[in-house]
């Protein structure tokens, strides 16, 4: 019976994954030649940035068989700054291959993408990969994971270098009897158990997600790849869902065809999508299923398989089609940077914004916000990010971009409880509708949470739902202009004007007032619940020669970062600890100097915590509810 599965490949930046998937296709025979990050010849690097900068910046799906396994690949970025890329795929894979260079070792974003998988409850293999290179190391501790090492290096750091596969009996015994009963039973009865049984107990245990696999190779040489590539249905699990079911899938990737159309990237978990099917407003219109080395037109997509789809003008990455899935969405860290990008010929702005809206469809983490000064900001993860969408939109739109200087992205919380209220018929308030809220602080990292307080059919659907959907609206800019965090806001009293039997009256309550209203109830509420301005914080690793901690170490002090563990390692010292964001970008230009550019330093972001000394401000766009008289002038013109 034909199997799929939907196999993510994961990796810090450089470590080998996009190499690795060639190497993979060209084994299983979906590819005629092997290609090259350096060379820009690789098969899931498309765009033309990509493959001159040799990095991965959107995720691409690629297939290959394995048996009668269909294995859909679908390759992601190992920059940090595109972490937004990785979850997304995060959300649609069976299993996932961790790809670890013995050069290097486990690295920061190593560590970020273990924590993603375990907590998705992803099955991973894990392979580590450059066992060729000099200063290769055999061994791998991973944050005391239960690893599972099923072969062994054979000269390690030499163009010979090779993959044996070997079960350590011992170690695996000890990984193996806290997850398997069985197991545990009959070393207990018999002293001992057998590699057989070991090795069926490790896969089993890894399809599920207990124990983590691990293999080793090079996928320059292709030492390893072959035992990978067989061992991949046997670890990992094949993808289920019945194509008789409900329709339940999620887009996560979003492409323009070439005549502008937009193309949806879908996996199915359940039922089965055709040609012509009704999703929300839209109707599709062609399918494409990736199958077997490319995408190939079908009239149907059903469960388990990864499907392009046509037709779906209004989707957008992360949207759920039919019945959303019940399985846990990762969150990766928010982008903590933000900057203004304006276009060098001022007669392009209407180009830039058209251009910017494009890229906000294939990734909405970039934040875009557009206001009437014509001004566009940015979300970014970093530097790098920023130098691509800079590219892109010069290649790919024809804009030519300057950006203004990147600024920290703060966030504010609410510090205690707040209520305000706004009646029909105050004086004060011109607007036909009541709207009362209360503003509550929510436990760090709940986002924010809206629900009622009143009776839910005292209020009408659809001015219930204006009033949800300006609250969070509203919630993007808070008192100091940041971001609002981490609340709950209540509804606590409504009421509005019904219209007369025989129809609509000038004098009955619209959706547009209680859109109009609520923003200026909401600030009043946060006013009284007062909030504080937070900064993103960093965990860092510093790796820099021995000899040079002593230039290292006022170098971070002037970074304001705070070291809080030092390791010796041979002739290299390894620091842990917190750095403010804002003072990342600089640590890193500096650090190259103070360690005769050998020093490597890897970050992720760590918390928020309360800015030190005074708040910072975010200039306001749009009417200011906090400036009564000037907002209502200003929605007074717009009505």
């Amino acid at each position: 019976m034909a199997r799929t599965l939907n196999l993510g490949i994961l990796a810090h930046v450089d470590a080998g994954k996009t190499s690795l998937t060639e190497r993979l296709l060209h084994t299983a025979g979906a590819i005629d030649a092997v290609g090259s990050v350096d060379a820009g010849s690789t098969q899931t690097d498309t765009l033309a940035l990509e493959r001159r900068r040799g990095i991965t910046i959107r995720s691409a799906v690629a297939s290959f068989a394995v048996g009668d396994t269909t294995v859909n690949v679908v390759d992601t970025p190992g920059h940090p700054d595109f972490v937004a890329e990785v979850e997304r795929a995060l959300g649609v894979l069976d299993g996932a291959v961790l790809v670890v260079s013995a050069v290097e070792g486990v690295q920061a974003q190593t560590r970020v993408l273990v924590r993603a998988l375990r907590r998705s409850r992803i099955p991973t293999v894990v392979f580590v990969n450059k066992i060729d290179r000099p200063g290769a190391r055999a061994d791998l501790e991973l944050d005391g994971l239960p690893l599972v090492p099923l072969g062994v290096v054979e000269a390690a750091g030499t163009p010979a270098a090779a993959w044996r596969p070997r079960l350590d009996a011992d170690r695996a015994l000890d990984v193996v009897a806290d997850h398997d009963d069985g197991v545990l039973a009959e070393y207990v009865r018999t002293g001992a158990v057998g590699a057989e049984r070991l090795r069926a107990s490790v896969a089993d245990l890894s399809r599920r997600g207990l124990v983590l696999p691990v293999l080793g190779g090079s996928a320059i040489t292709g030492a390893g790849v072959d035992q990978l590539l067989a061992a991949l249905p046997e670890l990992l699990p094949a993808a289920d869902g019945d194509p008789d079911g409900p329709l339940s899938g999620r887009v996560f990737k979003v492409e323009r065809g070439p005549a502008g159309e937009r193309v949806a990237y879908a996996r199915l978990w359940s039922g089965t999508l055709r040609e012509r099917d009704q999703v929300g407003a839209d109707k599709v219109t062609a399918v494409r299923v990736v199958r077997r080395g490319s995408a190939v037109e079908r009239t149907e997509a059903r469960a388990g398989q990864v499907a392009q789809l046509w037709g779906l003008a209004g989707v957008r990455v992360g949207d759920d089609l039919g019945e959303p899935h019940d399985g846990d969405r990762f969150r990766f860290s928010p982008p903590v940077l933000e900057t203004v990008v304006v276009p060098d010929e001022p007669t392009e702005r209407g180009a830039l914004h058209a251009a910017l809206t494009q890229l906000a469809e294939q990734d909405p983490l970039i934040g875009l916000r557009l206001d009437d000064t014509g001004d566009a900001a940015l979300s970014l993860y970093g530097e790098v990010q920023k130098e691509v969408v800079g590219a892109t939109l010069a290649e790919e739109f024809g804009v030519a971009v300057s950006f203004r200087e990147t600024t920290t992205f703060h966030v504010e919380r609410p510090v205690g409880v707040g209520s305000a209220v706004e009646r029909m018929g105050d004086d004060v308030n011109p607007f036909n509708a009541t709207v009362g809220l209360r503003v509550e602080p929510a436990p760090v990292g709940s986002g924010v949470r809206f629900r009622l307080g009143i009776e839910p059919g005292s209020l009408t659907l659809a001015f219930r739902r204006a009033v949800e959907e300006t609250v969070l609206c509203t919630l993007q800019q808070g008192l100091r202009g940041w971001q609002v965090a981490d609340c709950t806001v209540v509804l606590t009293e409504s009421g509005y004007v019904p219209p007369p039997p025989y129809g609509w009256s000038v004098y009955s309550s619209s959706a547009s007032d209680f859109r109009r209203l609520t923003p200026l109830v909401l600030l009043t509420a946060l006013r009284r619940a007062r909030t504080t301005v937070l900064e993103p914080v960093h965990g860092f690793t510093l790796d820099v020669p021995h000899d040079t901690l002593t230039a290292v170490l006022p170098l971070l002090a002037r970074s304001d970062a705070v070291p809080l563990s030092t390791v010796t390692r041979g002739d290299r010292a390894v620091v842990e600890g917190d750095v403010p964001a804002a003072r990342l970008h600089r640590l890193h230009q500096q650090l190259p100097g103070a360690t005769r550019g050998e020093g490597v330093l890897d970050s992720v972001f760590a918390r928020y915590r309360p800015v030190r000394g005074e708040a910072p401000v975010r200039r306001r766009r749009g009417a200011d509810p906090l400036h009564r008289e000037e907002y209502l002038r200003s929605v007074g013109r717009q009505a």
